[in-house]
């Protein structure tokens, strides 16, 4: 499996935290709470589809709904595929910091 970029695995975490409200406007609202980082949402969506085509999430509509004036949103789900990801790539960086007490700009 290829690996995950940064920003592709912040947005599978963020799909993930979110769970059954994962849509594009509480992604982007999850991910700047977590980075303290704009997200444009055209790069956001972008990912979605990036990795929906990679089979790492499924998407599906929802009912209309009235406070959005009958629009449905668009949920992202994780697949087996995409919790794998996020499992090795979490591995891989545990991997790669183990043994490293800092970096020595801590203090700067």
């Amino acid at each position: 499996m290829k690996l995950l970029s940064r920003q592709e695995e912040m947005l599978l975490l963020a799909v993930w935290r979110l769970q059954h409200d994962a849509y594009g406007v509480l992604i982007r609202e999850k991910l700047k709470e977590i980075t303290g980082k704009e997200w444009a949402f055209g790069a956001i969506f972008t990912m979605l589809d990036r990795l929906v085509h990679k089979e790492l999430l499924t998407s599906y509509l929802t009912d209309p709904t009235p406070e959005r004036g009958g629009r449905s949103k668009r949920i992202y789900q994780l697949t087996i595929d995409g919790k794998k990801a996020l499992v090795e790539i979490k591995q891989i960086e545990k991997a790669m910091w183990e043994g490293i007490e800092g970096i020595g700009l801590e203090n700067n």
